[in-house]
């Protein structure tokens, strides 16, 4: 149990019968007249979605206990990612949904935070930029370079984005996996 007055960026709460939410944002507010009070912004673990929440200062919350741990990708086994614990070797299978967005990004060697709470596995967290190849996309045309144009790329996890037209097949590139947006060349 913590109190209202107590809550970080990126606390573990565990509201609503036993539902896990994130605290994104708060901001304790003290009025002129009433009780002061503490206005939030929640993320569901599991789904994603992001709520607002007023809770009275000093309420007892319930905290939840969520083991974060820098892991390895490995491989695909079936529908599964395999991670593995770098200290101690253990491997561990993650399930699609709990892996998410963050599929798009994944190759071997790749090292994810995975976040499980009472051995379950909420969810995987990439770094904000990765570094991957362009496997395919179409040459620019001479001409196109100066209107700042985009066209679409596929990169070496499969996942399509769209990059600036100067870009070739075989580059590598920085990748923003919050919203998949080109970000700059990588030069070696």
């Amino acid at each position: 149990m913590a109190s209202t007055n107590d809550l970080k960026n990126g606390m573990v709460l565990k509201l609503e019968g036993g539902q896990l939410w994130s605290v994104v944002e708060f901001q304790h507010v003290k009025p002129g007249k009433g009780p002061a009070f503490v206005r939030t912004k929640l993320k569901n673990v599991l789904s994603g979605k992001v709520v607002d929440k007023t809770f009275n200062a000093g309420v007892k919350v319930e905290t939840a206990t969520v083991d974060k741990r820098d892991m390895q990708f490995s491989y695909m086994d079936g529908e599964y990612f395999v991670f593995m614990d770098m200290e101690t070797y253990d491997q561990l299978h993650v399930d699609k949904k709990a892996v998410g967005n963050a599929a798009n990004f994944l190759i071997e060697g790749f090292t994810a935070t995975v976040a499980q709470h009472e051995g379950e596995v909420l969810f995987v967290e990439l770094p904000a930029a990765v570094e991957l190849v362009i496997q395919e996309t179409e040459p620019g045309v001479q001409g196109d370079r100066s209107t700042g144009g985009t066209k679409p790329a596929i990169l070496e996890t499969g996942h399509q984005i769209n990059v600036p037209l100067f870009i070739t097949t075989g580059e590598k590139i920085k990748v923003d996996t919050r919203t998949s947006d080109y970000l700059g060349r990588v030069t070696s």
